[in-house]
């Protein structure tokens, strides 16, 4: 018997959107319904009475966290997290899997459970099932989830069986745990962007005796049209009897999309973390009171928005506290983002009992879409440039496309001579690198991005960009290696040609060889010099734009002594994104260790070129590849001596990546 009273009032009309009830220990609960998240057991910068007013029915809180610190035996000690925090309300508290799948690099997973060390004093804990619930039942939620192992959305079939399979055992455990304790308990279905395993998650799990049903794995690498196609196809697959709850999603045209499609119970993190970079969501779109375009408005917030900030404080108010960093604007922005959800949450209950949430969906989709419609940005008259159009060995040269370029005088190369630079920076490195999906996941590891080939700073500004339009609260950090600046700055000196440098952080770059953004979580540094001493300064990469001048032009940054070291400084499961298509390049790649697949096409050229330390991406080069490779009069790369050709060959054809197609190819090699 379900221990929640799940009551389905009403499903939309031409919509999966339903209206229910349901009754946890503590309070009746309404949905559709957003969670503010606690993970500390407190949502950061309000109080439990400001949440109450704004109308929060659940808090959530974690697990991991609350494990480490102040540990299950406070909760014991002191009654459970309600008296400790004095919320009367609903809690929902999260297994930590997702915390564990957020330090790939600290901790080891068995059958067991997640051994990790934990970041308050350093000791190795093993999370186990049995350890999670003991910990959810000394904390004393209402609502606690089984532990679960989370993967990248976009893992392979054979990695996302193993890591659902895993999920189904430890939630037979985390049942067992449980034992005759009053608190519901939640599953979590997995199996990343594939149907087969959705379904197969769905018919395990729900043959078990949850209470509700979690949709995990999601907003963790994935399309959000594929978030929306696998929330729509999963929360089908789940019994309508019992709530549906999609975890850590997300914006306010996330939450319209998945009430849509079925989904009953939300969380993230977004509304309040964001409101400390300024970022407030209204009835009008999303807006950010960094822009200077609020300095001197006296308009309240949202003029449609009942929250005491709204009815309190000015526009420009909101953005001085925003560019002062002081906390009361983190608070104040904070306070509106959650009533802005909670209200939406309610509108959208009431459009399903009305039966008219087609025509609401219909409406609010372009607004929630938006983002300061009323407010679009406004730059500077273009001015005259007065200085030449040439400095040092670089000058400026001009596109077919009508866009600008810099020319290398010594060698005559054009760096981005057919297509728009800020257009192929666009689909050669930040979509191709899915740069927007990594920076909003939700992870305290920060990512870290080599941009080997400053130049004019085309794709570093396309990545700075890229996080500013995002709703990313992760810490970003771009290094960008280049060993003469005379192409940046000629191109900063004509930012009438160069618009993407109309920007202070390429300018600040210049000068001080740092910039840092206005919320603190983006910092790109200038390492100038040789690539081969000053990549041993840089953290290891978890991406690499890598866009120096070409082969003929730089040879020994295209050699295999270069791109061995780079495989030894990379993280593990780092990726490399080229321009080059060169056999001579993509053999180098191979020898040094790397799988290399075949990247997106650009303006003239049909291919460029992806590498990886750990494979996992897709049209890696194959048997047709290898054969013309040994046809080929330019297969060895510079750096190799003559000596070692014939090891080299045999080094290829025995790499992994060719381990199934090669078998019956010939080593084509002299005799000694």
């Amino acid at each position: 018997m379900a221990r929640l009273g799940f009551h389905l009032e009403k499903v939309a009309s031409g919509s999966h959107a339903r209206a229910a009830t349901f009754k946890t220990l503590h309070n009746e609960v309404k949905t559709p319904l957003f969670m503010p998240v606690g993970t500390q057991a407190t949502v950061k910068s309000q109080t439990v009475q400001t949440l109450e007013k704004l109308g929060s029915q659940i808090l959530l809180a974690n697990t991991y966290h609350l494990l480490l610190r102040p540990g299950p035996e406070v909760f014991r000690k002191v009654g459970g997290i309600h008296k400790f925090t004095t919320w009367k309300k609903s809690f929902l508290t999260d297994s930590g899997g997702f915390q564990i799948f957020s330090l790939p690099h600290s901790r080891k997973m068995t059958e067991e459970g997640a051994e990790f060390q934990s970041y308050v004093d350093g000791r190795r804990i093993l999370l186990s099932p049995e350890l999670s619930i003991d910990t959810q039942k000394a904390i004393g939620s209402d609502i606690m989830m089984v532990l679960d192992q989370c993967i990248p959305s976009t893992a392979e079939h054979a990695q996302a069986v193993t890591a659902m399979e895993l999920t189904h055992r430890w939630a037979k455990r985390s049942l067992i745990a449980r034992g005759d304790s009053p608190q519901s308990m939640f599953g979590i279905v997995q199996g990343a962007c594939f149907e087969d395993l959705r379904r197969q998650s769905a018919a395990v799990l729900t043959d078990m005796p949850f209470d509700g049903f979690a949709i995990g794995g999601l907003a963790v690498g994935e399309t959000k049209q594929q978030r929306n196609d696998f929330t729509e196809f999963t929360a089908q697959l789940l019994p309508a009897n019992l709530p549906r709850y999609l975890m850590g999603v997300g914006t306010p045209i996330d939450l319209l999309e998945a009430v849509h499609r079925g989904v009953d119970m939300f969380d993230c993190i977004l509304p309040v973390s964001l409101a400390q970079q300024g970022v407030a969501y209204t009835s009008r779109g999303r807006m950010e009171f960094r822009r200077s375009v609020y300095k001197f408005s006296e308009e309240p917030l949202d003029s449609n928005c009942p929250c005491a900030t709204c009815a309190q404080y000015s526009r420009a108010y909101l953005h001085h506290l925003t560019k002062a960093k002081e906390l009361l604007g983190w608070q104040l922005i904070s306070e509106h983002n959650l009533s802005f959800y909670h209200r939406l949450m309610a509108e959208m209950r009431q459009a399903i009992l009305d039966d008219r949430f087609v025509e609401y969906y219909n409406r609010m989709k372009p607004i929630l879409e938006s983002s300061d419609d009323e407010n679009p940005k406004i730059f500077p008259k273009p001015q005259r440039a007065k200085t030449k159009n040439q400095l040092g060995d670089y000058e400026v040269s001009e596109n077919p496309s009508g866009t600008h370029s810099i020319r290398h005088k010594s060698s005559g190369e054009v760096m981005h001579s057919v297509n728009d630079p800020v257009e192929e920076a666009r689909i050669l490195y930040i979509e191709q690198s899915r740069l927007r999906e990594r920076l909003e996941m939700a992870t305290e590891k920060p990512l870290v991005l080599w941009d080997v080939g400053l130049g004019a700073a085309t794709n570093a500004m396309g990545a700075i960009k890229c996080f500013e339009r995002s709703e990313s609260t992760r810490r970003f950090q771009i290094y960008s290696f280049e060993n003469d600046l005379n192409s940046l700055k000629l191109a900063a000196q004509l930012v009438v040609l160069f618009p993407h440098l109309k920007h202070a952080a390429p300018h600040l770059l210049l000068t001080d060889g740092k910039w840092v953004s206005k919320c603190g979580l983006l910092e790109w540094h200038l390492l100038e010099g040789d690539f081969a001493e000053q990549m041993l300064k840089a953290p290891a990469p978890d991406l690499v734009y890598y866009d120096p001048f070409s082969y003929k032009t730089n040879m020994p940054l295209w050699g295999l002594p270069i791109f061995k070291s780079l495989f030894q400084k990379c993280a593990e499961n780092a990726e490399i994104f080229t321009y080059s298509a060169s056999t001579a390049v993509r053999a180098a790649l191979l020898g040094a260790g790397f799988y290399v697949a075949k990247g997106r096409g650009t303006g003239p050229k049909e291919e460029t070129t992806i590498a990886t330390r750990g494979g996992g991406v897709k049209e890696l080069l194959g048997r047709e590849w290898l054969q013309r490779w040994q046809r080929s009069q330019a297969k060895y790369p510079y750096g190799l001596d003559s000596d070692d050709e014939r090891g080299f060959d045999a080094l290829i054809l025995k790499h992994a990546q060719f381990s199934l197609s090669t078998e019956s190819l010939p080593l084509e090699v002299s005799p000694e």
